[in-house]
């Protein structure tokens, strides 16, 4: 594995093979040789927990793209059918297929897309199983137990 990471970086880690391994399959360019820069979009952070997805499709019909959530790879297509509504004199709003894949950390799910005006919007949620959240460890006891977050609290 040649990882461009900082050495000290990686000395210090345990278990980050697979994000690692992400980070580099996302610098990397597609199996045709391009970069997936069609169709234009944003991530956005709504909040804590509550990401978006937006991509500019104008031209496209609802049922025209196809989202599929596997694993931990979002992928988005669209598919164009011919339209026969006349020649084009001048033809400046891309309307091509495209397929565009995203990789989405093993907690983050997705919860809606909507298309309205041009745009697909995905909306993703970071669900952080209760197990995963921080927790107080006790000194010299018993190694099922742990503090919970109140305090006060004893959880076995």
């Amino acid at each position: 594995m040649n990882y461009p990471f900082n050495r000290n970086l990686l000395l210090s880690t345990i278990g980050f093979d697979r994000p690692i391994d992400s980070f580099e399959q996302m610098n990397a360019i597609d199996n045709t040789g391009k970069s997936q820069s069609y169709p234009p979009y944003n991530i956005l952070k709504i909040s804590e927990r509550h990401y978006a997805i937006e991509l500019a499709i104008a031209g496209f019909k609802s049922e025209e793209i196809d989202i599929t959530a596997e694993g931990n790879k979002l992928t988005v297509v669209g598919k164009t059918q011919n339209r026969a509504d006349g020649e084009y004199l001048h033809k400046g709003i891309a309307n091509r297929d495209f397929s565009h894949q995203f990789t989405l950390a093993e907690t983050v799910v997705v919860r809606s897309a909507e298309f309205e005006n041009g745009l697909l919007v995905i909306k993703l949620e970071n669900v952080i199983p209760e197990e995963k959240l921080p927790r107080k460890i006790m000194i010299g006891g018993d190694s099922k137990y742990l503090v919970s977050q109140d305090k006060d609290k004893i959880a076995a």
